[in-house]
């Protein structure tokens, strides 16, 4: 079986984010989900920081709930393409990576 291309978005969350009063990685998933794409993930961080933020550790969970998340997904480009303005909208001011990968087995 030949190699596949896809494309790999991550998002860089936080707990604290939110869409319309829920948190933000919940709807960004439901989207995805109702939007077809293969799917998706997302991973809770122990300890991170976003831009000049100090940095958040498992220890301060109870200071304000602002751990990182990372919400990954990998699908075909013209999936891809299809939701990004979305996320783009539901994650203004958040970093959004995109990078093109080989699927070497799954999906």
């Amino acid at each position: 079986m030949a190699d596949r291309m896809a494309v790999q978005i991550n998002m860089f969350l936080n707990e604290a984010d939110e869409w319309k009063g829920r948190p933000l990685y919940l709807e960004i998933l439901n989207y995805l989900r109702k939007e077809n794409v293969a799917g998706a993930t997302v991973i809770h961080a122990v300890a991170g920081f976003t831009g000049r933020g100090g940095v958040q550790t498992t220890s301060l969970v109870d200071v304000g709930g602002k751990l990182p998340l990372i919400l990954t997904f990998i699908d075909n480009d013209e999936h891809v393409q299809r939701v990004l303005p979305r996320l783009r909208e539901m994650a203004l001011h958040r970093l959004i990576v995109r990078e093109d990968v080989v699927i070497e087995s799954g999906l």
